[in-house]
């Protein structure tokens, strides 16, 4: 009798203690990993990716740029941006901006369990932090070359709290566009169309290189652009695979499209070089990889290989036309063409989330598709509101679009107005920055 008696006090300690949140340690393992890979996109992937596209002048500024980038960025969202992004509600900013009751993480405990899986928050909070980095990033190949070295730091601090940190809020963070349904797996929004975007912007304000078009500026190394387009790839296995937040079925999907993806846009690039030019290129095989991963990205744990074949080859020749045909159309000086392969795969990736997400609610966020999910729909054999979802996400485009369009000009003008210039004087550029401006060669030869 005692023992029963025993037994029923225990009991709800018993089922408040399995309530509590714990860390399972394949799943922290995983997202330490995931958080691994995708820091080794940024300083040693996208900084050899756009050092090789350089001139042989500017490779090691270049590089710089990245690496300076990255450690910049990631400072900042420590002090302030987790907060922006994650941080609990100040007000009425909750659409946009999470607030900023964990400025430095005030508050988040080394004990603390993610909410949105079963691994500690402050993995969770380097994890994004990397997003943050690379992002920014990003922006760094639109305006090589020519813009000053203090302009483009001081413009990555800001940015990183102005543009990225309040997008990162309104898809991911509990904002407007959260609230609204939008699908983004892991960045086409609040990544690849955010930091392709803003690289656009600033090459349109920086100006065009010294020569552009006329002079010619051939790649320093197309190896080492081909040598971080792989390490690129394997880094997007964290990226895509670690937004499933565990190590766990989900994952394994996103692995599978990504990879799908990334092959089908490289061949599909290939051919179309084939086509047009008679040669396919191994810089266009490297460049079409990207930009099929860049569009798997927001649909990576939400589609099938249909789907993902699909995107690939669709994303490829977006990316394709942006390049070869709209680069030149317009006359604007994307120097290594993040706005035709991020922005632009990354929208086509976007919008079609809204097409081939999968009828399956368990891969689904709270929204219009999700809702049109229900138990009842599905055992009633009822279609997704496909259309619903399109809608949803087109939405999110243009909010995403708008907001990163106008933040960066905003920030860019603070920058200048910081650092008393936006590019370096012409003697520099034609000298070449790495000299100039760090008074170091990248290759010694």
């Amino acid at each position: 009798m005692k023992k029963l008696f025993a037994a029923l006090l225990l009991t709800p300690l018993l089922a408040l203690a399995e309530e509590v949140p714990t860390i399972d340690t394949g799943d922290t393992a995983w997202m330490m990993i995931s958080t691994a890979l995708v820091l080794l996109m940024t300083p040693a992937g996208l900084a050899l990716f756009y050092g090789g596209m350089t001139r042989s002048k500017n490779v090691l500024n270049t590089y710089a740029m990245v690496f300076g980038a990255f450690v910049v960025a990631f400072v900042v969202w420590i002090i302030a941006g987790y907060s922006i992004a994650f941080g609990v509600a100040d007000g009425g900013m909750n659409k946009v901006i999470g607030g900023f009751s964990a400025l430095f993480l005030n508050g988040v405990s080394y004990e603390a369990v993610n909410g949105l899986g079963a691994f500690p928050e402050l993995v969770f909070v380097v994890f994004q932090g990397t997003f943050a980095a690379i992002t920014v990033a990003i922006a760094s190949g639109s305006v090589i070359e020519r813009i000053k070295f203090s302009t483009w730091i001081t413009f990555v601090a800001i940015w990183g709290l102005v543009v990225y940190a309040p997008i990162t809020h309104m898809v991911w963070g509990g904002g407007y566009l959260f609230d609204l349904g939008a699908l983004d797996f892991a960045g086409g929004t609040v990544v690849h169309m955010n930091g392709g975007l803003a690289g656009l912007v600033l090459a349109v304000l920086v100006g065009k290189r010294a020569g552009y078009p006329k002079t010619a500026m051939k790649p320093v190394s197309i190896i080492l652009t081909a040598l971080g387009a792989a390490i690129l790839w394997f880094g997007w296995y964290g990226f895509n695979g670690g937004s499933a937040f565990g190590a766990n079925a989900i994952a394994g999907l996103a692995f599978l499209t990504t990879t799908i993806a990334a092959s089908i846009a490289t061949i599909t690039w290939m051919l179309l070089e084939w086509y047009v030019y008679k040669k396919p290129t191994l810089l266009g095989a490297a460049t079409g990889a990207i930009a099929g991963l860049v569009a798997i990205t927001p649909a990576a744990g939400f589609v099938d290989v249909s789907g993902a074949f699909i995107i690939g080859i669709v994303g490829a020749a977006f990316a394709f036309f942006g390049v070869t045909v709209l680069r030149k159309k317009l006359g604007y000086d994307d120097s290594l063409d993040a706005f035709g392969v991020h922005f632009l795969a990354g929208l086509w990736g976007a919008l079609a989330t809204g097409i081939f997400a999968l009828k399956d609610t368990n891969l689904l966020w709270d929204g219009p598709l999700k809702e049109s999910l229900s138990a009842e729909n599905v055992a009633a054999g009822m279609a997704p509101d496909v259309m619903g979802q399109f809608m949803v996400q087109l939405q999110s485009v243009v909010v995403v679009g708008l907001f990163t369009l106008v933040g960066t000009v905003v920030v860019y003008y603070i920058a200048v107005a910081i650092t008393g210039g936006r590019r370096v004087d012409e003697d520099k550029e034609v000298m070449g920055l790495d000299e100039s401006v760090h008074g170091e060669r990248g290759f010694n030869l």
